[in-house]
């Protein structure tokens, strides 16, 4: 009896120090980077990489800061800016290359490739809406990051591939593409509150979920939005069907993840794939 009690005692003495699920890190431009900051015993450090916060959350002890990095950041030494009771100081990390490869689309419909004026105006507008819903911050404590695969199917196009429309460059994909029949529902990968729908010109119908302290994802091309703007969500809810709206050569759902306004890659934060392999 009293070695079980010693046992359970142990146990209970380290259950604090027991590891939290984190996304996978992967120390590359589009990866995410994981930086112990402090105990948490001590106040919550806050930090920012290019004047942008950076979530901060507990896990195995500590105070951990959650890095999304762009997509575009050089191989190399960077720093971290932490403030910690006050003092503020940097942190160094490394980040590695990445090739990633080139994609070569076919697009129909010309003017999703070279928008006349008159589209170039709706996108701009556009743009200022998606970027407010990618950048807002949400302080939350507890952030979760238990995902689950919002539809089942097979990854057509990877996270981060350099795209070329009609042999025009443009810009990296930032997302991933999972092949689906028009009309799939779509789930919520983890709870959030709606920060923003519509119908974009090249995203087609679409909706982000925020998460909190910065991770935002969002889906798009969507035939149907079943949510509103500021609407609560619990994991596994439907918020919308697969579709082939805005710029697409088929029904699919785009999928997207933002941590501290950085398109980051997405199955860092899944386990297993679409395809349920």
């Amino acid at each position: 009896m009293l070695k079980n009690a010693k046992a359970l005692l142990f146990g209970l003495l380290f259950l604090p120090l027991m590891a939290v699920a984190l996304p996978q890190e992967s120390a590359v431009p589009g990866g995410v980077v994981i930086l112990p900051l402090a105990p948490v015993a001590a106040p919550r450090p806050k930090a920012s990489f290019h004047a942008k916060p950076v979530m901060v959350v507990a896990e195995n002890g500590l105070w951990q800061a959650v890095l999304g990095v762009p997509l575009d950041l050089n191989a190399g030494v960077h720093s971290l800016d932490v403030v910690k009771q006050g003092t503020s100081s940097q942190l160094l990390f490394s980040i590695q290359d990445k090739a990633y490869p080139t994609q070569h689309i076919t697009i129909k419909d010309e003017s999703k490739v070279n928008p006349n004026p008159f589209d170039m105006e709706r996108i701009n507008r556009e743009t200022a809406r998606i970027d407010a819903a990618l950048q807002h911050w949400t302080d939350l404590e507890q952030v979760p990051f238990n995902f689950i695969w919002p539809v089942k199917g097979r990854v057509s196009g990877l996270f981060g591939r350099r795209r070329v429309f009609n042999g025009e460059p443009r810009k990296p994909h930032s997302g991933m593409d999972i092949a689906a029949a028009t009309g799939t529902p779509i789930l919520a990968p983890a709870a959030g509150t709606i920060r923003g729908t519509g119908d974009y010109f090249f995203n087609g119908n679409t909706v982000f979920i925020d998460h909190g302290q910065g991770l935002v994802t969002m889906f798009c091309h969507l035939s149907r939005i079943d949510v509103e703007d500021g609407q609560a969500i619990k994991q596994g809810e439907v918020i919308g069907q697969v579709g082939a709206t805005g710029r697409v050569t088929g029904p699919h759902l785009h999928m997207g993840v933002s941590l501290n306004d950085e398109r980051v890659e997405p199955t860092l934060f899944f386990q297993g794939s679409p395809a349920g392999q």
